[in-house]
């Protein structure tokens, strides 16, 4: 599949052209071009291993690529480093915080370490951040106490102590229940609202459907595709799919279209008369088929009728982003929320 190729008036919160990383002899992301538009919610998808947290730490400056160029809202990196990642807030591979303090005093040390942090405003932007990941009635509690979806939440409020253009999540949702996901999810839309640019690592694909506007789809390293979601999903193909007991008449129909046949699939008896079809009165059996791009559905139907084959079910579908990911990469995703 050729990579999908995103145009954005407003240019692009993320950029790299050539991007590698290699670790001796073995190449973990290879000759990566991504491009991120400013403003989006962008999920970065693929299968464990694809390279997405490598990838990750390289444009934030936390690994060093063998090849190629990385731009972070405008700026080169990692030359650029002290310019761009006060911009920058992120969650990298689980939050890492003192279990023997609290989820506030915690936010204290880590905006105190912040040199572009100001100290006046200290307490105040800790409370706000804890109340939009919704744990200020947590605040005073040991971390040691949380369970792992508030640890990701305190996380997610510790990137969001400051004003940022950008927000990078590794994997946000994980550990969370199914109301803290909707909490999350809420709380990225809100982001992108307000003009920053999130992007999203993630295997979770519902995750990534419900909450982003842009993807991108890593497989061993490489970029297979991205685009907006509409132009990944309409990167699959279509599917016309016939149910009728005339099995024989229906093939007929659709091969003299150019449709090309899979294997009938038997669904389940046939009740009433079933004249003019050699598989009449048995089963009726589900006769499905690539779409063709010059052949249109009411045709298809029409041609059916004047065969008089007895349609029982018709229905065009179009590929899900589950088919196109698993087509992409060779591997499942875990779409369950």
């Amino acid at each position: 599949m050729t990579t999908a190729v995103i145009t954005s008036p407003s240019g692009f919160a993320i950029e790299t052209e050539g991007l590698t990383k290699r670790f001796g002899h073995q190449t973990v992301v290879d000759d990566l071009a991504l491009s991120v538009p400013r403003g989006s919610v962008f999920g970065f998808l693929g299968p464990n291993g694809s390279g997405k947290t490598t990838t990750i730490r390289m444009l934030l400056g936390l690994a060093q690529a063998s090849a190629g160029d990385i731009s972070v809202l405008g700026q080169s990196m990692p030359q650029k480093l002290g310019a761009v990642l006060p911009q920058v807030g992120a969650l990298i591979e689980g939050p890492g915080f003192y279990p023997f303090l609290s989820g506030s005093a915690n936010l204290h040390r880590l905006d105190s370490a912040d040199g572009f942090a100001p100290r006046g405003t200290r307490s105040e932007r800790v409370a706000r951040a804890l109340d939009r990941v919704g744990l200020s009635h947590a605040a005073d509690k040991k971390v040691r106490a949380y369970s792992l979806g508030m640890k990701q939440r305190l996380g997610i409020a510790n990137a969001l102590l400051a004003p940022r253009d950008l927000i990078v999540l590794d994997e946000p949702t994980n550990g969370l229940d199914p109301q803290g996901t909707r909490e999350v999810r809420s709380l990225i839309r809100s982001l992108a609202d307000e003009g920053t640019t999130v992007f999203v690592s993630s295997h979770l694909l519902a995750e990534i459907e419900q909450m982003c506007t842009h993807a991108a789809v890593m497989r061993a390293g490489r970029l297979v595709a991205q685009g907006t979601l509409d132009e990944l999903r309409s990167a699959g193909s279509t599917r016309v799919s016939v149910i009728t007991p005339d099995t024989e008449a229906a093939a007929r129909v659709l091969l003299a279209l150019g449709l090309d046949l899979g294997h009938p699939d038997a669904t389940g008896p046939v009740t009433g008369p079933a004249a003019g079809s050699a598989s009449a009165g048995l089963t009726d059996a589900t006769l499905s088929a690539a779409l063709p791009d010059d052949v249109a559905a009411e045709d298809i139907v029409a041609n059916l009728v004047a065969a008089h084959v007895r349609v029982r079910g018709f229905s065009i579908d179009h590929a899900s982003l589950e088919d196109l990911f698993v087509a992409l990469t060779g591997e499942g995703f875990d779409v369950v929320q």
